[in-house]
């Protein structure tokens, strides 16, 4: 039987995540966001290899930093070059239950122009994460008039 090209269960993308501590990553991420141990490997001296954690509906990879190899995670590098967000069915629980679980505040919950009710963290690991439950749907022209009229930040 032939391997499917886009093994089950993945997207046709997955986020790869470098973190400092994997082992306690993956523990933050099953209390912050439920996710769910798919697998782990780890390499000869411990550390974590690679491993996959399924969020609802979707897998992310992650493992430890291997300098030698040019795997940094944002606490080593200064900061995360990019964000993950996750859509959920109730994002103020979800949100509530990752800052007990260690996450960081960036951005409160609250309804967006765009239709979401929103909120940002960041994971004790360096990542940014964006959570949020879609309310309405809204135009894109409809966006833009909303930007046009936030107000200015000081």
């Amino acid at each position: 039987m032939a391997a499917k090209p886009i093994p089950e269960g993945f997207h046709s993308v997955t986020p790869y995540m470098t973190v400092r501590n994997a082992a306690r990553a993956i523990e933050f991420y099953k209390q912050a966001f439920g996710a769910v141990e798919k697998g782990v490997m780890n390499s000869p001296d411990g550390k974590v290899a690679h491993a996959e954690l399924q969020i609802g509906d979707s897998i992310i990879m992650l493992g430890d930093e291997f300098p030698e190899m040019g795997a940094l995670s944002p606490q080593s590098t200064g900061g995360a070059g990019m964000g993950l967000h996750i859509y959920l069915e109730d994002v103020d629980s979800a949100f509530d239950r990752a800052v007990k679980a260690g996450a960081t505040v960036e951005m409160p919950v609250a309804d967006m122009f765009w239709g979401d009710r929103y909120g940002k963290l960041a994971d004790p690991f360096g990542h940014k994460w964006s959570i949020g439950t879609h309310k309405r749907d809204v135009s894109m022209s409809e966006m833009e008039d909303a930007m046009k009229h936030m107000p200015k930040s000081a």
